[in-house]
């Protein structure tokens, strides 16, 4: 159901979904979920009520099995949620005079929200909130593999084809660079799997902690 990858300006989750009560209870785990991998727990309780919100507008509005999409997005100490759906109708805005539930749901947005808004695109629309979290350690660490990636991949100028996008490439350079490590790691005298595996306990270990 989700995709996660790392981008240009932050870390990108996207997950779609069919506009079904049951979703949203799915929504609300899978963005807690995320939020711990990325070490920013500390956004969980409020993103989890902007997800509700956002998922259960476009079931009222929208209108129950319609397709839409959530993204979450980590940039610049800040967390953006946004949900895009197939319609074209803008919520209306805070102080414009609407049923109790939609002023209700809009006041909730600016409430928690740092900032908020919507967009129109090409097939339908987009709502979108952001709201402030400070990065544990593990985020911290993302921000410090993607720079180590960055200058990993100035140093293979091979790498930079044209034609893939910048996410592609960090991968590839992921890829690269741990090869390399291993690499260095038999060369040393250790042994390869011993290392990906402390690694990988390692790496658990700070995700639990961060949960």
């Amino acid at each position: 159901m989700s995709g996660c990858q790392v981008t240009e300006s932050g870390l990108r989750c996207v997950l779609p979904f069919e506009a079904e009560p049951a979703e949203v209870r799915l929504l609300r785990r899978a963005t807690v979920a995320q939020l711990a991998r990325w070490g920013v727990s500390s956004a969980a309780e409020e993103a989890e009520l902007l997800v509700t919100e956002l998922v259960t507008n476009v079931i009222r509005h929208v209108g129950e099995g319609a397709p839409a999409t959530l993204i979450l997005e980590w940039r610049y100490e800040r967390l953006r949620v946004e949900v895009h759906d197939k319609s074209r109708l803008l919520p209306a805005p805070v102080k414009a005079r609407c049923d109790e539930e939609c002023g209700r749901g809009l006041q909730l947005l600016a409430a928690l929200a740092a900032d908020w808004g919507t967009v129109l695109t090409a097939v339908g629309k987009s709502v979108w909130c952001e709201i402030a979290a400070q990065p544990a350690a593990v985020c911290r660490r993302a921000e410090r593999a993607r720079g180590a990636l960055e200058w990993y991949r100035e140093g293979h100028p091979a790498m930079a084809a044209e034609g893939r996008s910048k996410s592609v490439l960090l991968e590839e350079s992921a890829v690269e660079l741990i090869a390399d490590l291993l690499h260095w790691t038999a060369a040393q005298g250790q042994d390869p799997d011993d290392v990906l595996d402390r690694a990988q306990v390692h790496y658990e270990a700070e995700v639990a902690a961060a949960a």
